[in-house]
């Protein structure tokens, strides 16, 4: 007998084919954009190619990041708005950078060498507005998809009549390159007065940027609401915004102390983070494991640190003792090594016993009741107490929904069963 599909397999397999062809258009945009930059570092023009440089390493992580997570979204759940709004972000930012590209070599490292290029030059400054809006309606559907309450739709419709304005504000912008190029003219330019576009795309950017304000608030909202399964997913993006602060943190101190490099590893850790919290949320992979992850991640930071201070500490003690000068010798760095190695077990147990106890405390009430019932169960003799405060044990520490204990009879008896539901 012919099985006949259900209605929505279709629809859902073609949706996912659709996420990933426009995640591999995001990636061939990138390629194509560092190719507008290669020949405009051929055309002598390295102050318009900023692609390949060091700098540009946070916007391209952004892409990728942002791009890839939508497209696994989008496949998997193609009704939640969420995963094509990740991808509209990572399209949105590889299509800034090939724009961006396309005027800087068509109109300043080789004026006239490709087609349209003036007529482009205001739309690049505009898209960058919609991929931070993007960003806004990102945090503001996440994680239900759907906005905080029924009134959120007027500043929803706000929000998104706002960079639409922006675009077109600066499509018909006379001058696009300024200040750097007042002589590049723009085809689309309209004769309105200057003061009069000026303020209404400064009241458009105040939009566009509060937007953003209020979306992080409605996550707030949301998490004082939610209950369950959504609250577990906020704490996710919670965890992942602690992260980003402590990476922006991390590179404001690389920029202090000059190290570029640390600075650029920081941003792009920092942008990359709310994709991945997002994809993470939404499909629900491995939901409930962020306590774990959360104990684990202070657990090992601290005992990175201790280790550091030991084997620092190890240093200065034989160097003082054994008197040797500014290089020491290879037995005193074994030494230190080997002292740190000696302190790695019992500090790891001792960190994790005290992030447990306040990061994780389900796994260390679960250890707690174990280790006083084995303590008990060594002077216990009455067999149905023991059966009474095993199944107890079990449901204190898995909570599951049913417990069975089945107790083998002598030869002979009827079988001994108890059991507890919850």
């Amino acid at each position: 007998m012919a099985v006949t599909p259900a209605p929505e397999a279709r629809p859902r397999r073609w949706l996912g084919v659709l996420a990933w062809a426009l995640w591999g258009l995001a990636m061939l945009g990138l390629a194509g954009a560092a190719w507008l930059d290669h020949l405009q570092r051929q055309a002598g023009s390295p102050e318009t190619a900023w692609l390949l440089q060091p700098a540009s390493v946070p916007l391209l992580v952004a892409a990728v990041s942002a791009a890839t997570v939508g497209a696994l979204v989008g496949s998997r759940r193609p009704a939640h708005p969420v995963g094509w709004l990740l991808l509209g972000l990572g399209l949105l930012v590889v299509a800034n950078v090939v724009v961006s590209g396309y005027v800087g070599y068509g109109l300043l490292a080789r004026p006239g060498a490709l087609p349209a290029a003036s007529y482009l030059a205001g739309i690049a400054n505009g898209i960058q507005v919609l991929w931070l809006a993007c960003v806004g309606f990102v945090v503001l559907l996440t994680p239900t998809g759907s906005l905080p309450s029924a009134r959120w739709r007027w500043w929803a419709r706000v929000a998104a009549a706002a960079p639409v304005l922006l675009v077109v504000l600066s499509a018909v912008d006379p001058q696009p390159l300024l200040p750097e190029h007042p002589e590049v003219d723009n085809p689309l330019a309209v004769s309105v007065p200057t003061g009069v576009l000026l303020a209404v795309a400064a009241v458009a950017a105040v939009i566009v940027l509060a937007t953003l304000v209020a979306a992080a608030g409605s996550l707030v909202v949301r998490f004082r609401r939610a209950r369950g399964t959504e609250r577990q997913q906020l704490r996710w993006l919670a965890f992942a915004a602690a992260l980003a602060a402590v990476a922006l943190l991390v590179a404001a101190a690389g920029g202090a102390v000059a190290k570029d490099g640390v600075v650029l590893a920081a941003l792009g850790t920092c942008v990359a983070l709310l994709p991945l919290a997002t994809g993470a949320a939404i499909l629900r992979y491995r939901l409930y494991d962020l306590d774990r992850i959360i104990s684990r991640t202070l657990a090992y930071g601290l005992l990175t640190a201790v280790l550091g201070l030991c084997y620092v500490a190890g240093s200065l003690v034989f160097v003082l003792v054994a008197g040797v000068g500014s290089d020491p010798p290879s037995w005193l760095v074994a030494a230190a090594t080997l002292a740190a190695a000696a302190v790695f077990r019992p500090a790891r147990r001792r960190i994790q016993a005290v992030v447990d106890r306040r990061f994780n405390r389900r796994r260390y009430d679960a250890a707690r009741t174990i280790a006083g019932f084995s303590a008990r169960l060594r002077d216990e003799i009455n067999l149905a107490t023991l059966t009474a405060e095993l199944l107890a044990v079990v449901e204190q520490t898995m909570q599951p929904t049913r417990a069975s204990l089945w107790l083998r009879p002598p030869a002979g008896h009827a079988a001994r069963r108890s059991a507890i539901d919850s």
